[in-house]
């Protein structure tokens, strides 16, 4: 730059610094900004370009993407929420890759925005500061199955679907189901759930090691590299921190999951209920009787109208479970018999029943197909899936409540949920275009939160916390929790380059 240019940019910067702590007159502050924030942009901008020039000379050229549609499809995921994309897609191969890369990065100030197949539901990837996507699609091995132990070693590109298939005739399986084909070290960086957590747990329970890169490009094993006991009372916890940790504290490259054996036989049922209540208290009693159920699901009376429609079946348009029983062929018969009596107890009726895959499939479709089924009552709008989880003897409350407050507002919300986990989503369907419905949607969602709360509950069960519920976190965890998870992350991160703008 010429030495003039120099000085003004000097004296802009000097004078904006006036213009935040004093009144000057509006029309010149806002000048002065946006001048101080072309500056800005300019420095950033020229250290990117050194940046990428670098970036290639580790992944390549076809490794560094700076194409505004590549940008684009990594800027966003699943839910409403809606930032800038980054400045750089990259694509590294492998470990050593990404750990180069995240140096350099570390040395420009480059904001560090991980990826996996954008599946998110909380606007976990969108480059709210700029940036640089490691995207990981392309470290896609599954690295390690030990059949005798019951685990397996994945990179970051490997879906869930993916292992599942890979481990086809292994005679295991890996059930942690968050519905999308998520990847499952993005699944460990949401601490995804699912319809399997009531008997499998969440990826909470089921990660045992996790390889991650910091920001600066250090290389950590959280349980230590190798290794992959069951369990461990050796120091703090770290597989579990960055478990949740959406990305804000590391890249995690390499994950050792839990396996499981495929059950000799399954058992589902599908059973409708006079009231929520009795849908519930049948789940209660259920769980209290030690009955190991698998999966346990409730729909609301609106939801199964919609699947109905949608489907072309012919439940009843009331409160219903769907429940599924895993073991062997003399340990369901007694599961499906204890199963029956309880919520026969409760006022369950129209019970069906199925054990041939096939009509297990078909029973199953009202669930699987709720949130298309949700989407079809309003052609044309698009859908935003709340997450809230409250100790199961609130949830009957909590949904009544909810339910008043959707006919009160007008607003279409029917309801879905892990009702073994009081885990349960209002699929919010709605017109982007209408103002006034969107704000009414988003107080909505505020409401049912801070009601989860009021309950002793969470503001998200399996979803996070990405962009949309940082003011929620704070309300639940306490200024003193707060205060340990930002040093931790000031820590970990103290550039503020992972991921910034999420959580914390």
């Amino acid at each position: 730059m010429s030495p003039f240019v120099n000085l003004l940019n000097s004296a802009c910067t000097m004078l904006f610094t006036v213009a935040r702590t004093r009144r000057l007159p509006q029309c010149v502050s806002r000048l002065l900004q946006c001048r101080y924030i072309q500056k800005e942009r300019i420095q950033t901008n020229g250290g990117l370009k050194k940046a990428i020039s670098a970036f290639t000379s580790v992944c390549g050229e076809d490794g560094v993407s700076t194409g505004e549609t590549v940008r684009e499809q990594h800027g966003r995921d699943e839910s409403v929420h809606r930032c800038r994309p980054p400045d750089v897609v990259v694509f590294p191969r492998c470990v050593e890759e990404v750990s180069a890369l995240a140096k350099i990065c570390y040395r420009h100030n480059l904001p560090i925005i991980p990826f996996g197949t954008g599946t998110g539901l909380e606007g976990g990837v969108g480059a709210s500061k700029g940036g640089v996507c490691f995207s990981l699609r392309k470290m896609d091995q599954v690295l390690d199955v030990h059949q005798e132990d019951f685990d397996v070693t994945v990179e970051p590109g490997v879906t869930r679907k993916t292992l599942n298939s890979y481990l086809r005739d292994t005679g295991l399986w890996f059930p942690v189901d968050p519905g999308a084909d998520a990847s499952l070290c993005g699944m460990a960086a949401t601490s995804a759930s699912g319809t399997n957590a009531v008997h499998y747990g969440t990826m909470r329970e089921n990660v045992l090691n996790l390889e991650v890169v910091l920001a600066d490009g250090t290389l950590v094993h959280t349980a230590g590299k190798g290794r992959r006991p069951r369990k461990s009372a050796a120091g703090y916890n770290l597989t579990n921190l960055f478990v949740g940790s959406e990305g804000t504290l590391g890249v995690i490259t390499k994950a050792t999951l839990r396996l499981y054996g495929i059950p000799e036989a399954v058992v589902s049922a599908v059973c409708s209920f006079p009231s929520v209540q009795a849908a519930v208290d049948s789940t209660v009693h259920v769980l209290q009787a030690g009955v190991p159920i698998a999966r346990i699901e409730f729909l609301d009376d609106v939801m199964v109208d919609a699947c109905n429609k949608f489907n072309s079946l012919s439940y009843p348009v009331m409160p219903t479970l769907f429940l599924e029983f895993h073991g062997t062929e003399n340990s369901l018969d007694e599961q499906v018999r204890t199963t029956e009596e309880i919520t026969s107890a409760n006022g369950g009726a129209d019970f069906q029943w199925a054990r041939d895959e096939g009509t297990r499939a078909h029973l199953w479709k009202a669930r699987h197909d709720a949130w298309y089924a949700a989407l079809a009552l309003r052609p044309g709008c698009k859908a935003y899936a709340t997450d809230v989880c409250v100790p199961l003897s609130r949830l009957p409350d909590i949904i009544v409540e909810t339910k008043e407050d959707l006919i009160q507002n007008g607003l279409t919300g029917p309801i879905a949920g892990h009702v073994g986990d009081g885990n349960f989503h209002c699929i919010m369907v709605l017109d982007p275009d209408d103002s006034d419905e969107v704000q009414r949607v988003h107080q909505f969602t505020e409401r049912l939160a801070r009601r989860a709360l009021a309950l002793e509950g969470t503001c998200t069960g399996e979803h996070g916390v990405g962009l949309g519920k940082r003011a929620l976190l704070r309300e639940e965890m306490g200024p003193g929790a707060m205060g340990v998870m930002q040093s931790l992350k000031e820590s970990l991160d103290p550039k503020n380059l992972m991921n910034p703008g999420k959580v914390l």
